[in-house]
């Protein structure tokens, strides 16, 4: 096996373990969601900080659940013409729509949000809410983190596949 092959492989087992770790993110917002509404209508008390944490965790779900999605080739996509396509033409439309559209919007996504979360970060945002969740800065961080996950997948089907146009097609 091949240095590229080796690191497309490393990416995706990186990526398969983050999305692993992040999917405990749903038990433990149901958890929550439950223990918020059992609180607020069974004992009358409200619980600012759990009720934030909800929506923290559906963040941290969404944002770093985005890459092992796009590992699992679960994203919406409109295939009409797609699903018929051959190995090779899958390889094709995978390795220049990343390179073309995945890459560079993540890149922006990434730079774009650079200033938002250095300003978050510069001064601690906290939630506005009294009792709330002082660690708004690393929620936002979610942002540049979503599109390096991405750009580390994206970079690893780009991989495999100039890997697979790279081999010479079956002529039988």
């Amino acid at each position: 096996m091949n240095y590229w092959a080796t690191l497309a492989q490393r990416i995706d087992s990186f990526i398969r373990w983050v999305g692993n770790t992040v999917a405990f993110a749903s038990i433990a917002m149901a958890l929550v969601t439950t223990t918020v509404v059992v609180l607020r209508y069974g004992f009358g008390q409200g619980a600012i900080a759990a009720q934030e944490s909800v929506l923290y965790l559906h963040g941290l779900l969404f944002m770093l659940g985005a890459a092992p999605t796009l590992l699992s080739d679960q994203h919406v996509r409109v295939d009409v013409f797609y699903r018929n396509f051959t190995v090779r033409q899958k390889a094709w439309v995978n390795t220049v729509g990343h390179t073309v559209f995945t890459l560079p919007f993540c890149a922006l996504i990434a730079l774009g949000s650079w200033t938002y979360v250095s300003d978050s970060w510069s001064i601690l945002e906290s939630s506005p809410e009294p009792g709330g969740i002082p660690a708004v800065f690393l929620l936002k961080t979610l942002i540049p983190a979503m599109a390096v996950l991405i750009i580390f997948q994206a970079a690893s089907i780009i991989i495999k596949g100039l890997i697979e146009l790279s081999e010479v097609p079956n002529r039988d």
